[in-house]
């Protein structure tokens, strides 16, 4: 058996005796000038949450309403960004627990907290407009604020869910106790019931479909919460501090081209908050109650 070496690169070559076959391995080592990962892609999950475009929604699909996003990350990071499209919030929080995923951008917002808290992601980015919960009424209700609501019936998403979360931290600081809380799968159901008498306030999502439709619903805001981040991206330890910071810039400059402004507002985005690790760990902080958290 022979080996070879040469500077700048390795060569291993092996020779088996009594064979005319050759078995050569290359191996090229120029740190700095590789793709990132050597050619392997980096695995882009995306969560919508539970109002985003449900299971029939492709990964081909996300990818292409994604665009100009993982443009710019293939760019920067020099490597291929493959989307994964990820409906199970138990899938996306054992994708990050085990570093499948190399990048994540989700809503609810407390998954890719947890990512930077618990699972060591760091935070590239949060998109603008700031997420809110909007506890709403009938237009024709007699409530001004929320003193006024207070022991009255509210209906909210599934007890488990971010926004049902959002909405009882915000009323928590209020100091606001519903009588009666109903949950419900899915935010639609809450302008039903409302119009309908069942319920006398609804918490949804400011970013929810519900909240584009209330002046068509007959429903009003009584009162809006404190902002907190809307749809972090998150990138893994393949990702570079150095480069996590060229990604939050190149992504700061997308949004300030009339193009790029123009592919973000068909998202809904309006920019980026570059600086996001401190607001997501303290919104975890919020959302467990945790003393002096805001």
């Amino acid at each position: 058996m022979h080996y070879f070496f040469a500077s700048k690169f390795m060569k291993l070559r092996w020779v088996y005796a009594g064979s005319r076959r050759i078995l050569s391995l290359t191996m090229v080592a120029l740190t700095g000038l590789l793709p990132l990962t050597a050619g392997a892609e980096l695995l882009f999950a995306v969560s919508e949450g539970t109002s985003g475009g449900g299971a029939a929604v492709t990964d081909a699909q996300m990818a292409a309403k994604y665009k100009p996003l993982t443009e710019v990350m293939e760019k920067v990071l020099q490597d291929t960004v493959k989307v994964r499209y990820v409906r199970s919030f138990q899938t996306l929080e054992d994708g990050m627990r085990s570093g499948q995923f190399d990048l994540v951008l989700a809503r609810p917002s407390d998954y890719p907290a947890r990512g930077v808290r618990n699972y060591g992601y760091q935070a590239v980015t949060t998109t603008r407009p700031d997420g809110h919960c909007l506890l709403v009424v009938r237009k024709d209700a007699p409530f001004k604020t929320l003193a006024d609501v207070k022991g009255k019936r509210f209906m909210m998403p599934e007890e488990s869910a971010y926004m049902t979360k959002f909405c009882q931290a915000e009323l928590r600081d209020q100091g606001v106790q519903p009588d009666l809380t109903h949950y419900v799968r899915e935010q639609a159901v809450i302008p039903f019931s409302l119009g309908n008498g069942l319920v006398a306030v609804g918490g949804v999502a400011s970013y929810s479909g519900v909240a584009k439709r209330l002046d068509a619903e007959g429903l009003r805001v009584l009162h809006q919460s404190r902002p907190q981040p809307y749809l972090p991206l998150i990138a893994g330890r393949k990702v570079k501090p150095e480069q996590v910071q060229a990604l939050r810039s190149a992504l700061s400059q997308l949004s300030q081209t009339p193009a790029g402004a123009q592919a973000l507002g068909a998202l809904g985005l309006k920019g980026f908050d570059v600086d996001p690790q401190p607001r997501l760990l303290a919104l975890l902080d919020w959302l467990e109650g945790k003393p002096g958290a805001r």
